[in-house]
């Protein structure tokens, strides 16, 4: 395979894929990379959290980075063109079991998932994934994948439109939006990125100062969501994340939206939720036997005795900080895509 990037002036890689790595030096320390361990970037990207492991492991060391993404695999082939602890795999990260057992690896010392889009991602218009460049409603990370954007804004029924903004956006609208959406489809076909954006906007309009936030920023998000499978990649990585794993290994996540940090959150407390119809529910037991009521699935109360005892959680990891670590005010300053990131990190016991 041929690999197009060149080395960079000043060899900041980073700079010239256009990312910076988002809470790398917390990161870091909550790895304590051995020099001679064996470690996974589950998510490698801009490979800045993969080129801070590689800079930390002796010549025994080993380090897998995986992507579905061909574009990060590319680089990295240049930016790690000749090191032979640097093994890359085109693979999801919720197949991480079966591709260690394939490469005979494992288990590992260490797992870091950067959960997150790159910012080339984002700005690339011909990806579809940017609000303000306008583009063709694709979203796809893996561009092999088959289902689009486009699949769903412009032939999905309305009720799983807004199931989707509902369950994924966290859309508080997005019945309505789902109603604009298929109104306007119905005149034209869906197929830019700006369409769309002017759509919610028009839906989720309010009246007063611009919001900070563009209006069309959830719905962006949840058909990205879709698009992918995010949720359903991550809980299946989850489930496994013990077992590809030694024990005293350390599993770090980063995480930029609520779904997805609740859920790494649960994992790492052994409270996992169970599949759902379309997607994971990251949703808790009660915390008490007090136990205030909860809704179901369906939305209707359930009645203290409706409540079942929670079952004892399975302690597969030990959370190394209580609280999610967030980024500095200084981090945020110098790469404002930072703000919403949240890191969590757990040893295996």
């Amino acid at each position: 395979m041929t690999f197009g990037p060149k080395p960079p002036e000043g060899g900041d890689w980073s700079a010239a894929f256009g990312h910076a790595p988002v809470l790398l030096a917390e990161t870091m320390e909550f790895l304590a990379v051995k020099p001679d361990g064996l470690y996974v970037d589950c998510t490698l990207g801009g490979g800045g959290h993969a080129r801070a492991i590689l800079g930390r492991l002796g010549p025994n060391g080993r380090l897998l980075a995986l992507d579905v993404d061909p574009e990060p695999l590319e680089w990295a082939g240049a930016w790690g063109a000749g090191d032979p602890r640097l093994t890359l795999e085109r693979a999801s990260f919720g197949d991480l079991a079966g591709v260690l057992s394939r490469l005979g690896l494992g288990p590992a010392d260490g797992l870091v998932a950067d959960l997150g889009l790159s910012a080339r991602q984002l700005l690339g218009a011909g990806r579809g994934f940017s609000i303000t460049r306008d583009g063709p409603l694709d979203m796809r990370l893996d561009p092999d994948a088959t289902l689009t954007a486009h699949e769903i804004v412009n032939h999905y029924p309305e009720y799983r439109l807004a199931d989707i903004l509902r369950r994924y956006g966290e859309e508080t609208a997005a019945r309505k939006l789902a109603r604009l959406v298929v109104e306007a489809r119905e005149r034209a076909p869906i197929n830019s990125t700006h369409e769309l954006a002017a759509i919610a906007e028009r839906a989720l309009y309010r009246p007063g100062p611009r919001p900070r936030v563009h209006p069309a920023t959830k719905t962006f998000m949840a058909l990205r969501l879709a698009v992918n499978g995010e949720l359903e990649t991550l809980s299946r990585f989850l489930a496994q994340a013990r077992s590809c794993l030694k024990t005293g290994g350390v599993l770090a996540v980063i995480s930029f939206h609520s779904l997805e940090d609740r859920m790494v959150k649960l994992a790492l407390r052994g409270e996992a939720p169970g599949p759902d119809e379309g997607g994971p529910i990251a949703q808790a037991w009660p915390k008490s036997k007090r136990g205030l009521i909860r809704k179901a699935r369906t939305g209707r109360a359930l009645t203290p005795g409706e409540l079942r005892a929670p079952p004892d959680p399975v302690r597969a990891f030990r959370p190394l900080r209580r609280k999610s670590v967030r980024p500095t005010e200084a981090e945020i300053t110098a790469n404002p895509r930072s703000r919403s990131a949240k890191l969590r990190a757990a040893e295996a016991v």
